[in-house]
């Protein structure tokens, strides 16, 4: 994957541009706004589909480009787009739903409660997981490089490399101590999923989740994806949407299309959390110009503005979803043209975070 591992480049990359944001003075635009953010998506050469909401009303509902070139099948709201990372907003409402069912007590359990031998396991809460402050090491790497030279693995597999990692290599730093964005977080909560829910996590995510909203276009990604129901991926012009999927697991292998993906992020927005979940799931209190972790979510705000929302990086594609409360704003925006470093995404949440698309 340009990958799962694209997402650490570009949060920094994120990080340190709210950082240098232009002020809420500098916001006036003379042009209408609608014209205006679509006239950044087409500038930006944005190539997906893009839903953009304020009170209900379209702001941007359209696609931009071909969702397979060979084809010229168009870009649709409900064809498929793999999603990466988006993935991890829906396995950490799993883990809140075992705590609804009581299969956890509290997000302040730790690891040892469930494997007895997992390295540290005494100091790594469900919490420290889901927001990025556990200290494990990132697996993607050393799972990749494997894959290449022919060994298959799976998400068990996976999850010995991760102990092995941190039994040779120790925590990255003391658990709460530090934030570092990493798929091993995400990919043990899956299995965390199976282990306490004794179903598959594809078919607890299906069944507390996809079928309650009547998601019917998202589902498990394969390895290969199917060119008549999913767009294809694309990077440099070239076709590019094959990636083993037992590597990201629950940090990044759900497809999803554009209206499934609007229709999750109001359920978020709107009243899938109760309030006093979403006090613990999102980040709070974060200064204007910063960017922090929540459980599942990121925090971005600017002055008065703050936007809840996660992105996604996999081979070919890229993903945003998210919502502004202030402005009853929805963003989704599913792209099968894959961009490194994430300056599409960048622009286009300085453009969120800065106008209010009235």
């Amino acid at each position: 994957m340009t990958t799962l591992s694209k997402q650490i480049i570009c949060l920094i990359l994120l990080i340190f541009s709210l950082l240098t944001s232009c002020s809420n003075d500098d916001d006036n635009t003379s042009a209408n706004n609608i014209t205006s953010l679509e006239n950044i998506l087409t500038e930006l050469n944005f190539q997906g589909y893009a839903i953009v909401t304020k009170n209900g009303n379209d702001v941007v509902r359209q696609g931009f480009g071909l969702a397979n070139e060979n084809t010229a099948m168009p870009q649709d709201d409900d064809l498929a787009y793999r999603i990466g990372s988006v993935t991890k907003t829906l396995t950490a409402a799993a883990i809140v739903q075992l705590k609804r069912d009581g299969l956890i007590s509290s997000f302040n359990q730790t690891l040892n409660e469930f494997d007895t031998e997992f390295p540290n396991g005494n100091q790594i809460t469900i919490a420290h997981l889901l927001s990025h402050q556990s200290g494990i090491p990132e697996y993607q790497f050393v799972v990749e490089q494997a894959f290449e030279e022919g060994m298959a693995l799976d998400e068990e597999d996976i999850y010995e490399v991760i102990t092995d990692l941190i039994s040779e290599n120790g925590l990255n730093f003391s658990p709460g101590s530090s934030k570092q964005y990493c798929n091993s977080n995400y990919l043990i909560s899956a299995l965390l999923i199976e282990q306490l829910s004794g179903m598959s996590y594809h078919q607890y995510i299906q069944q507390n989740i996809f079928n309650p909203l009547e998601m019917t276009d998202s589902f498990k990604g394969n390895n290969e994806i199917d060119t008549n129901t999913h767009a294809q991926g694309y990077f440099n012009g070239s076709p590019n949407s094959t990636y083993p999927m037992a590597i990201p697991f629950g940090a990044g292998d759900f497809s999803s299309s554009p209206k499934d993906m609007e229709t999750w992020a109001n359920a978020v927005k709107t009243n899938w959390f109760t309030e006093a979940e979403k006090a613990e799931i999102f980040a709070q209190n974060v200064p204007s110009g910063y960017v922090d972790f929540g459980l599942g979510w990121f925090t971005s705000q600017e002055g008065d503005t703050t936007l809840y929302w996660h992105g996604g990086d996999i081979n070919g594609y890229w993903s945003m979803i998210g919502f502004i409360p202030q402005h009853n704003t929805t963003v989704v925006l599913l792209s099968n043209q894959q961009d490194n470093i994430g300056s599409q995404r960048h622009t286009i949440i300085q453009h969120l975070l800065t106008n209010q698309l009235n």
